[in-house]
């Protein structure tokens, strides 16, 4: 009979984070304001060519992005640098993919809007073959026929995760852009994200000036599951970093499952206690994750505790 831990074992793995849990994205049309964002203290900075650039200044915004990227390849630290293309269905994120593809200016992600199937993914995945270091793709979800066809989105080959678009799905659905019009749609991402082993990005908070609710939306965002969040100002940067960083009451009582843990592996015992809990594989998955967002490198596994058994 399988044993609990060997079911465990055989659950997808989790996927690593890109560089951590902090998103800046920036106007496309603003070259001025891309040096500002990578030194910003963001773990990936995204330049956007779609919603924030107007439609005539969509060829000057390109070029001042693709290349502010290819001057970044040739530095080496910083922040992963992306690019937030036009929709694939219309002729600008088509002009995007080539512009790119022609001056082998390639940034380390590139993140496809207003995506509801898997096919606008497979071209991007297809026209993006030809770069030496492909950029990662990620899909935007922001419309209800998105959620609804995560399914089928998720399992795209080549997909490396998934943001979601609050203000955008608000729009489309008709409801209010509030938590608890958002739990669904967000709870949905997450899910399909977790089943396919790929990242799970939230939405930004858009207003500037509230931290407290940015705070409690963020902290939102990771017990739902995201493993990062987007700003859309610097100043948001420290207070999601902080939201997704582990307090030291979570850190200290996930240390004392990893203890308990491999106390148990140690004796033999597949199954153990900390502080009157029964400590089993998920929640020893669960203390990793916890360690694992500190920084920290654990020293047990799932998998040392089952080999015990």
């Amino acid at each position: 009979m399988q044993s609990p831990l060997d079911r465990a074992n055989s659950a997808p793995p989790v996927p690593a984070r890109p560089s951590g849990p902090t998103w800046l994205v920036t106007p496309g049309i603003a070259p001025a304001r891309f040096g500002t964002a990578v030194g910003s203290g963001a773990e990936v900075v995204l330049l956007d060519l779609e919603d924030s650039v107007p439609a005539g200044s969509k060829a000057d915004a390109r070029a001042a992005v693709l290349a502010f990227a290819d001057a970044r390849t040739r530095r080496s630290g910083g922040p992963l640098l992306g690019v937030r293309i036009n929709a694939v269905g219309g002729a600008e994120g088509l002009r995007d993919l080539a512009a790119m593809d022609e001056g082998r200016r390639w940034p380390d992600l590139v993140v496809v809007p207003k995506v509801e199937s898997g096919r606008e993914i497979e071209a991007v995945v297809q026209a993006l073959r030809g770069a030496q270091a492909p950029p990662k793709v990620w899909a935007l979800i922001e419309s209800p026929r998105g959620v609804v066809g995560l399914p089928g989105i998720v399992h795209t080959p080549g997909l490396a995760g998934v943001l979601f678009g609050a203000a955008d799905y608000a729009a489309a659905a008709g409801c209010r852009l509030t938590s608890r019009a958002m739990w669904y749609p967000r709870a949905q991402l997450v899910t399909e994200a977790a089943a396919a082993g790929i990242l799970a990005v939230d939405s930004p908070f858009f207003s500037l000036d509230d931290h407290d609710g940015l705070r409690r939306d963020a902290l939102e965002a990771v017990e739902l599951g995201f493993t990062g969040k987007v700003a859309v100002h610097p100043r948001q940067l420290s207070v999601i970093a902080q939201a997704f960083a582990p307090s030291p009451r979570e850190l200290e009582a996930a240390r004392a499952v990893l203890d308990a843990a491999s106390s148990a592996a140690n004796s033999g015992a597949a199954i153990t206690a900390a502080d009157g809990v029964m400590v089993g594989p998920p929640l020893v998955e669960a203390a990793l994750a916890v360690v694992r967002r500190a920084g920290h490198r654990p020293a047990v596994t799932t998998t040392s505790v089952t080999k015990a058994s």
